[in-house]
């Protein structure tokens, strides 16, 4: 597998830095919740959020694209839930949530959630896939278990996993509600903790809402993007993307204003605009070289469907990352 190719980057330029005033106008199957991407040079696929209750048991859905603009959907992942869920939290999950994918060397990583709304009893787990192939992006998984996990009484949550290597190094992102963000290092052959890695506190409200994390490297500083308030209430959903800066991936993360995130600082990169209500569930991605980023949001105009958004990062003279204006 590959990265995107030259010949689809000529094809993203009408969406390119040089000629979007807009976020790209998507189309085809976007319901989508918690979008997370690979691009490769046979096209794009998508892994989101199971559906609840589903006769695959709610497992990662999936769907791809030529291009990034029209989508279909290619189904879920085959298998249904892994023995080893129900039997470690004590209960059978109505469907996984908020899966991350990582594209290694030589294999693919799928992080995914287990968990149940308000509730900590939750854990993250893993499937591996050495053959990925982008026209089947359902074929070739392999469930290798769970990564990390959180109990009643512990000050985390294990939801919503994001990988970031760097520095021929490991980690993960993951954190909801309670208190916040954490990150631990991982072996990046197994994608599963470093031998007594520690958790490392990287964003917190206090208690209040703050999840999804998504890591960027670029030009020698970390990015910190998370959601604040409320999700998965249609058109009254409050989330909204927020980021902050670090010159080290374990932080600590700040925002525009100095405010650290472990103080619950962050600066403002999507909010709600006309239609689109409620975006967040975010993660970076890369098209070549260039920071993109995947969100949902909930259609207004749609009775709250949630919807499919990318879009290219672009960074301002003082190197914070924006986006364009929602598309019409």
């Amino acid at each position: 597998m590959h990265v995107i190719a030259a010949t689809m980057l000529l094809a993203l330029a009408m969406i390119g830095p040089a000629a979007a005033q807009t976020q790209p106008a998507l189309s085809g199957n976007i319901a989508i919740h918690d979008p997370s991407i690979l691009v490769t040079d046979a096209g794009w696929v998508s892994f989101a959020t199971g559906v609840e209750n589903a006769p695959d048991e709610g497992t990662p859905r999936t769907k791809t694209s030529p291009d990034g603009l029209a989508w279909t959907e290619s189904g879920p992942l085959p298998g249904g839930l892994s023995d080893w869920i129900e039997e470690e939290l004590g209960y059978r999950p109505k469907n996984l949530w908020a899966p991350s994918v990582f594209a290694g060397e030589r294999t693919v990583y799928l992080y995914y959630s287990a968990s149940t709304f308000g509730s900590n009893e939750s854990a993250i787990g893993l499937m591996t896939n050495e053959a990925f192939d982008p026209k089947n992006p359902t074929e070739g998984w392999q469930d290798q278990g769970m990564v990390l996990r959180s109990h009643r009484g512990d000050d985390f949550n294990a939801i919503d996993p994001f990988r970031i290597d760097t520095g021929g190094r490991a980690f993960l992102a993951f954190g909801s509600f309670w208190n916040g963000i954490r990150m631990i290092e991982l072996d990046p052959q197994s994608g599963k903790p470093a031998a007594n890695a520690e958790l490392i506190p990287i964003a917190s409200r206090g208690g209040g809402a703050i999840e999804a994390p998504a890591l960027l490297e670029h030009d020698g500083r970390f990015y910190l993007f998370v959601s604040f308030d409320s999700c998965c209430r249609g058109i009254a959903s409050t989330y909204r993307i927020m980021v902050g800066r670090a010159d080290e991936v374990t932080g600590p993360y700040l925002d525009r204003d100095g405010k650290p995130m472990l103080e619950g600082g962050g600066t403002l990169v999507q909010a709600a605009e006309g239609r689109y209500r409620g975006p967040g569930g975010q993660e970076v991605f890369m098209v070549g070289d260039e920071p993109w980023l995947a969100y949902h949001y909930y259609d207004r105009d749609q009775g709250g469907m949630p919807k499919l958004q990318v879009a290219p990062l672009r960074f301002d003279e003082d190197g914070w990352p924006q986006l364009d204006p929602m598309p019409e």
